[in-house]
């Protein structure tokens, strides 16, 4: 695959950050035990629904974790680290890490026009004149010109995971261009469904099979996926949504039919374990198979965007923040009655990993991340726990 040489900014929040101990092990001590639980009894006292989990992450896998209060205030059953999750856009790295993929092996190429694959993003309205077809860097670097969302957006957030396809294509013919593709950068939910949808083509196998089977399976992320089995589902924490006033329970259960076309950019339900060793293969630590680590440090080596304080920035699919010399890779999720975020220290290897049961608009999930983040890079390395 070729470097990343297409991005717009190469200097990277990463690269800006002061040196810092290089490999550390995380320090979670009783202090940062301690301080954890307080910031999620704060949470929690703010907001009592439902509950939250909290994980740690080395470069070896989870070190820590901690669950509180409800997965199901209902029926009494508390969140603990079985609980699952939905983890909204963080599926946007799996879809990014597909496109790597697929460039690795030379099925597609980053600079290739996104309708080589899927025809129907050309029924995407307002196109400027003379501007060149959208790529799939573009999309997968949130440059390229699209809405963030269809018109009528409701309508096309119904529908099963195996039909998700067909919503896509009739979304599409309600999306519009708001610039040119690759004049600036834009977030957009539509554009990354419509890039899964174009790698499956590429790829000549569903998009949830090449996720399941070539990222999920290898890195083992076994209670990680689409569509929830029996277990998954009797683990599943109940999403409780504030985004209309009173607690609503009903509709974030709704969508345990289908999300619409939103699939390859936020379709996942996950665990803070299975979260756990994605952060590990995001810190390097393979396995080669599902994408070599040249290749990764590439992708995290340059921006297409960041502010201009470089206190935030995005890039192949991963978003960045910075808080000092903290400097934190990852993404945040969030979906009707869930949050979640998953980010790592490039400079030490320590990863937080935060998923909460309820989309309180009051709760902070970055800064309770960065929070946390900066507390367990400092101090003395622990012993892992099993």
């Amino acid at each position: 695959m070729r470097p990343l040489r297409f991005l717009s900014l190469a200097v990277a929040v990463v690269a800006s950050a002061a040196p810092r101990a290089a490999h550390a092990q995380p320090a979670v001590p009783d202090s940062v035990a301690a301080f954890v639980d307080r910031l999620a009894r704060e949470a929690l006292t703010a907001n009592p629904a439902g509950g939250m989990t909290v994980g740690i992450v080395s470069d070896t896998g989870l070190v820590w974790t901690r669950s509180y209060g409800m997965a199901d205030a209902a029926r009494g059953r508390r969140a603990t680290a079985s609980t699952v999750y939905r983890i909204g856009s963080i599926t946007k790295q799996f879809t990014a890490l597909m496109l790597l993929q697929l460039a690795e092996a030379g099925t597609v190429r980053l600079s290739d026009p996104v309708n080589r694959y899927l025809p129907v993003i050309d029924s995407v309205r307002r196109l400027p004149p003379h501007a060149p077809p959208v790529t799939l860097v573009q999309l997968a670097t949130m440059r390229g010109g699209l809405a963030q969302e269809p018109d009528s957006l409701e309508r096309f957030l119904v529908g099963g995971v195996d039909e998700w396809e067909r919503v896509l294509a009739a979304a599409l013919r309600h999306t519009a261009y708001v610039d040119a593709p690759g004049a600036r950068w834009e977030y957009s939910n539509i554009g990354y469904a419509a890039l899964g949808a174009a790698l499956a083509v590429a790829a000549r196998r569903s998009y949830v099979a090449h996720v399941r089977d070539a990222i999920l399976r290898p890195l083992g992320m076994t209670h990680t996926g689409f569509v929830l089995d029996s277990a998954g589902r009797a683990e599943l924490a109940v999403g409780y949504s504030f985004e209309h006033g009173p607690m609503d329970s009903v509709t974030p259960r709704r969508e345990l039919a289908g999300r619409g076309y939103k699939v390859p950019n936020g379709g996942l339900f996950s665990t803070v374990g299975d979260l756990a060793r994605f952060l590990v293969f995001t810190m390097g630590k393979g396995p080669e198979a599902v994408l070599p680590r040249a290749t990764l440090a590439r992708q995290f080596g340059a921006l297409a965007w960041a502010t201009p304080d470089l206190t935030a920035g995005y890039g192949l699919g991963f978003h960045v923040m910075r808080r000092g010399s903290l400097v934190a890779i990852g993404h945040p999720g969030s979906v009707a009655g869930y949050l979640a975020t998953a980010y790592f220290d490039p400079a030490t290897h320590v990863g937080v990993i935060v998923l909460r049961n309820v989309d309180d608009p009051k709760f902070d999930i970055l800064a309770f991340t960065m929070s946390v983040l900066e507390k367990a890079t400092t101090g003395a390395p622990p012993a892992r726990r099993p």
